[in-house]
């Protein structure tokens, strides 16, 4: 826990809520034991995608469809979602919840390991979504680097495992070393690269924020 409860339950209280399809593809989510973002990531999500207008979005882990579908609600006209999946068991649940919103041609969902399909895609992106495994961020940050567009954003979700990276190594589980090691590695790179301005977010299980420099 990175906010105590209290204050989480305060923040999600004020929501006005996601649209009848969103919060019943969260529920089945639930369910079924699918993470999705957190409420108060979600809210910050939507807000971004309102604030930056972005005509390109990519995003690397679609699980269900949530938070795809999430950002399809408040992208303007004219923009076009890529997700990709490589996990067999929900692809087909998330092409049928694109297309229960009617979203088949406004997001193309590309089946695959992320790393390849990143080295595939190419033009580039105004706004980058990484909700996928942890531990590959910091590899597959390169690529992303690639597609994003000069004074686009890049938010990464789950950057700070429930408050655990700011312990030692030694102190988290054996299992979770790999991951841990991993992702503080990739936030140092995202608060040291030069072509980039970065914030590190203490809300849901952490966000970074990060901008590519112009002429950097």
């Amino acid at each position: 826990m990175i906010i105590d409860e209290r204050t989480i339950t305060y923040i999600n209280s004020l929501e006005n809520g996601d649209s009848p399809l969103l919060r019943a593809i969260a529920k089945e989510a639930r369910d079924s034991f699918v993470p999705i973002i957190r409420k108060e990531t979600a809210s910050f999500l939507k807000t971004l995608v309102e604030m930056k207008r972005p005509m390109r979005i990519l995003e690397v882990g679609t699980a269900v469809g949530y938070s795809a579908l999430l950002m399809a609600e408040h992208m303007p006209e004219g923009c076009h979602i890529t997700t990709i999946e490589k996990y067999e068991k929900r692809i087909p649940i998330a092409k049928e919840n694109f297309r229960r919103a009617g979203m088949e041609d406004r997001i193309t969902l590309l089946e695959g390991d992320a790393m390849e399909l990143l080295q595939s895609l190419t033009g580039t992106y105004d706004l980058i979504f990484m909700d996928a495994a942890k531990g590959q961020y910091i590899h597959w940050l390169p690529e992303v680097m690639r597609l994003l567009a000069v004074g686009g954003t890049l938010i990464s979700d789950n950057v700070l495992q429930d408050g655990d990276l700011i312990e030692s190594r030694f102190a988290v589980t054996r299992r979770n070393r790999t991951i841990h090691a991993r992702m503080r590695e990739y936030l140092y790179e995202l608060k040291h690269r030069d072509d980039l301005q970065t914030a590190i977010i203490p809300i849901g299980d952490g966000v970074t924020v990060s901008v590519k420099l112009v002429g950097r």
